[in-house]
């Protein structure tokens, strides 16, 4: 479309265009109600019938059946961070956190505020530039859980495969690479994601949670920290993100008619191959952060030589309709989020802007 660009963003992210003009279309009117959905009720029955959709969806997406629940909640991924240990760390008991970028880290820290809670491993003496493999975890039999990250917003590294916790629950952090890829979820006693990466917009949470976890809910939990109570009342006890909830619906909707996780892992990997054969080939004028073993998918790290070539070239790609490619700042350089819905021809020009760009300022 005219006047778009080609959003890198690392969230709130770029939207399938599909979705964006579906939502267009049923802004004023949604399906004969004479209103949209962001005046809609959130007790009535089409907007409880969004909802029970878009759990459907999810289950069927992530391959999980009725063992699990779906909810969709507020507060972001950040919130999660202090409700799982509410909810999942009794008095007395240990948690165990894996430490491998930025978000893990506050994570970790927001446990430790909520109750007893240690690291499994760290990354940070590797500034975070790769995944640790599974002997580097050390935490007992008797643990709460384990939490990890399973995508390095900050720092682009990707965990390529899921622990083995030999029935300690698994509990991820998905917040920007949620559905990107085939994934055992049956492996998950929880997974929970901020919408703005991967799955809509920015106001609603999803979080998947197995049944059984919900038993082990403390009864005297308040009612809006209580995902035992959110799952009863089908996330619905206080007014949720409506449209947040209506989009993410939409998104499911459009990844599924794309041919679901195999297809999307498909794109995926061929849209941030680019990139990253960039990289490879520059002979050295981009340097990349993350260690090749541990390349996130999602998002995709590197430096230039130095940090004036790096605003040029920031600057020069916005020119050229390549938005949003400045990296986060405890780290610098350039990040490009190239999440579900970034379009392959985003990738395409990206890569061939780098190649021009190291062959005119080496």
């Amino acid at each position: 479309m005219d006047g778009r660009v080609y959003n890198f963003n690392p969230g709130p992210a770029t939207l399938p265009l599909d979705v964006l003009r579906q939502a267009q279309q049923e802004l004023l009117n949604y399906k004969g109600t004479g209103m949209s959905v962001m005046e809609m009720s959130h007790r009535s029955k089409d907007f409880e019938a969004i909802v029970h959709e878009a759990e459907a969806l999810c289950k069927a997406i992530a391959g999980i059946g009725d063992d699990y629940r779906v909810l969709f909640l507020q507060g972001g991924a950040s919130m999660q961070f202090a409700l799982i240990p509410y909810n999942f760390l009794p008095v007395g008991t240990h948690a165990y956190y894996a430490v491998t970028g930025n978000f893990a880290e506050k994570a970790f820290a927001e446990a430790q505020r909520a109750g007893l809670a240690k690291m499994a491993v760290s990354t940070a003496a590797d500034k975070h530039n790769r995944i640790p493999a599974q002997h580097e975890l050390n935490f007992p039999p008797e643990a709460a859980y384990l939490h990890i990250t399973t995508n390095n917003t900050v720092y682009g590294t990707e965990w390529h495969y899921i622990p083995e916790t030999n029935g300690v629950p698994l509990i991820a952090d998905m917040s920007s690479n949620i559905f990107s890829r085939p994934l055992d979820y049956g492996k998950f006693a929880l997974a929970y994601a901020g919408a703005q990466k991967n799955l809509g917009p920015a106001g609603v949470t999803l979080v998947i949670v197995r049944k059984s976890m919900l038993e082990k809910v403390p009864e005297d939990l308040p009612n809006m920290f209580s995902y035992k109570v959110m799952a009863k009342q089908n996330s619905l006890y206080n007014t949720p993100p409506t449209f947040g909830i209506y989009m993410l619906k939409l998104v499911l909707e459009w990844l599924k008619d794309l041919g679901g996780l195999p297809a999307i892992a498909r794109q995926n990997r061929e849209k941030a191959g680019m990139i990253y054969a960039a990289i490879d080939n520059s002979d050295g004028f981009y340097r990349g952060h993350a260690q090749k073993e541990s390349r996130s998918l999602m998002n995709i790290t590197f430096h230039l030589p130095s940090g004036e070539l790096e605003q040029k070239f920031v600057a020069e790609a916005a020119a050229k309709g390549l938005v949003g490619l400045k990296g986060y700042r405890t780290v610098g350089g350039i990040r490009a989020s190239v999440y579900n819905a970034m379009p392959r021809a985003g990738c395409e020009l990206l890569a061939t802007f780098m190649d021009d760009f190291a062959g005119k300022n080496r």
